[in-house]
């Protein structure tokens, strides 16, 4: 093959590949110094004079004339007398340049340069994919998408083949071949001897900061300035925006008239909701406009932490938007402001609760210092958690997580008082005997007692029997007076009589009547006491 077919190939390769005569040169003369390195073993002693304009290239063979009898490298040194067939004029010290024909290298080596040609060639493209995505990263591109697979979607820009993984799709998007996607450059990877890997993404918080730009003037031109976005992809977003001229709003600037512009942005991310607000160097005050729309009544920052941790109380109405469905809202106050934040119920001031070390007899030192680290240091405060809540934050088993609650709830729950239990009918009040009737039938005023009617009944082992005299329910409930006798016995005929009150002998009201409150069945007492019973 002749030198001007081989070089009029490889101009045909360059112009395919859009590349420049500086670099095409380049290439040339590496490829044919490859190939005389090849066949003499150094390409020391030879000059490559390569014109791309003509198309045409020479290469020219330089050696040191030495006598017939001292040539010790034949690459770099000539005889004298081969030198002379040459030109007369030589003498030994001379310099001789001949020139060599490409043909001389034979067809094998031509095909090799070909292939080497073309190698460099991909080495050179792949070099330039990386300086020039590289540069990209972070800016948005528009790419066709030529394949579909299952855990990547492939697109082509500018010939270049972009990757998107599945992890950075925005969920609910769907992708048809032949499409064209907006996209952000996340990163270039390159692994040695392969091609550069473009990989973009539509989930980057960078991403939704391009998308802001493309469609606020103020934020392309710098008037406004997006500080930080805080992003669950396909869900919710949270972006902090700073104006740096006092007569431009950024919320407005962003949002547009009735929404126009925040609405384009909406769209391209398949209608991801998107709240905008303004940046404060304040962090109590940052942190209170990210929990929006709950309004944080106080806000303590906790610096020595790490991460930094912020107590937030919000009214008791609020607590759920501030944390939001499936903790969304606060996850992303907290990827936006940089703080861990625990959401607390704010507690009026009439209001009773307990501290969390009254636990203490229920609960082990090491859980109450976890419940106190993260902000839980009242019993309504750790109520306010979920199990599964309070097992992440406190970082407890769940098991151990519910039984945390279990105890402070049952500890929380009130039981019925005394008053209420005796309307409720589970007690009976009964009146005591004076202190005649206690020295007739030898009883003490300490000995007759209020009795609970549900916690003994007459058929109970472990019952004493009522002393003489004394008053005691019988199996129905109502009370009689005991005179040694069985309770169901009729009375004795010798004249053993029972005094009634108000002389009667009605009985005690049963127990499902509702009794009277203890204060006036005192008084009644008090204003008609029981007479001593009479024995003949």
């Amino acid at each position: 093959m002749r030198s001007e077919d081989l070089i009029s190939s490889f101009g045909e390769i360059a112009r395919s590949k859009d590349m420049d005569r500086d670099t095409l040169q380049i290439i040339v003369e590496d490829v044919f110094r490859a190939m005389l390195r090849k066949r003499y073993g150094s390409d020391e002693a030879f000059e490559i004079i390569f014109n791309p304009k003509q198309g045409d290239i020479q290469i020219l063979h330089i050696q040191e004339v030495v006598g017939d009898w001292e040539v010790e490298d034949p690459v770099t040194e000539i005889k004298e007398s081969e030198a002379k067939k040459i030109d007369d004029g030589f003498a030994v010290g001379d310099e001789v340049a001949g020139g060599l024909d490409v043909s001389e290298f034979g067809r094998r080596a031509v095909m090799t340069a070909r292939q080497t040609f073309r190698q460099r060639i991909r080495d050179i493209e792949k070099e330039q994919v990386y300086q020039e995505y590289t540069e990209l990263i972070g800016e948005i591109v528009v790419g066709e998408i030529y394949q579909v697979r299952r855990h990547e979607t492939l697109l082509m820009h500018e010939d270049t083949e972009l990757v998107l993984p599945r992890d950075e799709q925005i969920p609910g998007d769907h992708y048809r071949k032949g499409n064209m996607l907006r996209t952000v450059v996340k990163e270039v990877r390159r692994d040695a001897g392969s091609d550069p890997q473009v990989v973009v993404s539509r989930t980057s918080p960078v991403f939704m900061e391009r998308l802001f730009e493309v469609e606020v003037p103020e934020v392309h031109d710098g008037i406004v300035e997006i500080k930080k976005v805080a992003r669950i992809h396909g869900d919710r977003a949270k972006v902090a925006v700073e104006s740096h001229d006092e007569k431009v709003d950024p919320v407005g600037a962003c949002v547009g008239v009735k929404g126009v512009r925040i609405n384009a942005v909406v769209r391209e991310l398949s209608d991801e909701n998107i709240d905008v607000m303004q940046w404060s160097d304040d962090p109590q005050e940052l942190i209170a406009r990210a929990l929006s729309p709950a309004e944080p009544t106080n806000v303590s920052l906790n610096q020595d932490e790490d991460p930094p941790r912020a107590r937030v109380e919000v009214p008791a109405d609020e607590v759920s938007q501030a944390i939001g469905k499936r903790g969304v809202n606060i996850k992303l106050a907290s990827q936006l402001t940089g703080y861990e934040i625990d959401v607390y119920r704010e507690i009026p001031a009439d209001e009773e609760d307990i501290d969390i070390e009254q636990f203490g007899d229920e609960l082990t030192e090491e859980t109450i210092g976890k419940l106190k680290r993260i902000g839980c240091d009242t019993g309504k405060a750790v109520l306010e958690l979920s199990a599964d809540a309070l097992a992440r934050r406190a970082d407890l088993d769940r098991d151990t997580a519910k039984q945390v609650l279990e105890i402070i709830e049952t500890e929380f729950e009130k039981g019925p008082g005394i008053i209420e239990s005796i309307r409720q009918g589970r007690f009976t009040v009964e009146s005591v005997q004076t202190a005649e009737a206690a020295d007739t039938d030898g009883t003490t005023p300490s000995e007759a007692s209020t009795e609970s009617a549900d916690s003994k009944g007459p058929g109970d082992a472990d019952e004493e029997p009522p002393e003489a005299g004394a008053p005691a329910p019988d199996a129905d409930g109502e009370e009689t007076v005991v005179d040694g006798s069985a309770p169901n016995e009729p009375e004795q005929a010798d004249g053993d009589s029972e005094a009634t009150e108000e002389g009667g002998d009605e009985e005690v009201e049963e127990q499902d009547e509702i009794p009277q409150s203890p204060s006036e069945e005192q008084q009644e007492a008090e204003s008609t006491p029981e007479e001593p019973e009479v024995r003949s």
